[in-house]
């Protein structure tokens, strides 16, 4: 990776912050100070840096504050994990950074009754007649976040007749040409039929926006916009957050981890470990329900 595709990333990374963390100024400034000194003394090499080279950085600042040090480690860390979840890498090197600070908290879900909410508000929407084609394309984008789990990068880039009505999964390539086969529920495919029959033939993408596609920020701000309909805090819910709510709720309902790895294009299973939050009372009942002593209890006299 050249000191070019390190700026190119960083920019995608930083446009990212602002669309979806909702990243203030002086933040993506002092990111993108950080990520930049970072690339330098890497050599442009930031984006594929293993383990050994992020620790040899981290000892570059010894003499620097605490509060400076856990600034550049966080502005790595969350670098990392946006590389990891495009599909830039398969695994993480940021576990050789000092963490002088607290541990990363646990990422945002939603419930079942908001995500409930959220398609709530949808269908009312698309329930006007005539339909605004605006709503058909917010339905099918929903779907796709949600249902399938997909990234915000593949969800806008789709091209026109990526999904077939007739065929229940899509491929999809990631990065270094990886391939992997992401279902398609009925009500998706449905709401991209729907949404299809207003985009022009001409078009090469599932979801056009002038010469190109629909870009990430657009994206960001639909989704915040529904969630606001919804009565959804928008600060809470962002594309990445319907991703991690698609794998929650699947790992919730029984899901096996490999085949949760799998459908979310992770190259490492701890990834998938770390995206997949399930919460303390579900682990509680999954313990009291499925380990093999409780057969056992139950047969005592």
């Amino acid at each position: 990776m050249t000191a070019g595709g390190d700026r190119e990333l960083i920019d995608r990374f930083l446009e990212m912050m602002a669309a979806e963390a909702g990243a203030s100024a002086n933040t993506i400034a002092a990111y993108r100070s950080d990520l930049a000194l970072a690339s330098q003394a890497l050599s442009g090499e930031l984006v594929q840096a293993d383990a050994a080279a992020i620790a040899a950085l981290a000892e570059q600042w010894l003499a620097l504050s605490r509060a400076t040090v856990a600034r550049k480690a966080a502005a790595l860390r969350r670098f990392y994990a946006f590389l990891c979840d495009e599909g830039f890498r398969g695994d993480d090197p940021s576990r050789a950074l000092p963490r002088p600070g607290s541990e990363r908290g646990l990422p945002r879900i939603l419930s079942h009754a908001e995500i409930d909410g959220l398609f709530a508000a949808i269908a009312e929407r698309i329930a006007r007649v005539p339909a605004d084609p605006l709503d058909l394309r917010a339905a099918a984008l929903i779907e796709l976040l949600y249902g399938s789990g997909l990234r915000a990068t593949e969800l806008v880039s789709l091209p026109r007749n990526a999904i077939a009505p007739d065929r229940p999964f899509v491929i999809l390539r990631g990065k270094g040409g990886r391939e992997r086969l992401v279902p398609i529920s009925d009500r998706a495919r449905a709401a991209v039929a729907a949404w299809r029959m207003h985009v022009p033939e001409e078009k090469p993408w599932l979801f056009p926006s002038g010469k190109a596609h629909l870009s990430r920020v657009r994206l960001y701000q639909i989704v915040k916009a529904l969630a606001a309909a919804a009565g959804i805090d928008p600060a809470r819910v962002s594309p990445h957050v319907l991703r991690h709510a698609f794998a929650t709720h699947l790992l919730e309902g029984g899901a096996d981890l490999r085949a949760l790895q799998a459908m979310l294009g992770h190259a490492d299973i701890a990834t998938t470990e770390i995206y997949t939050h399930v919460d303390g009372r579900h682990l509680v009942e999954l313990v009291n329900q499925r380990h093999p002593l409780v057969d056992a209890l139950a047969q005592r006299p």
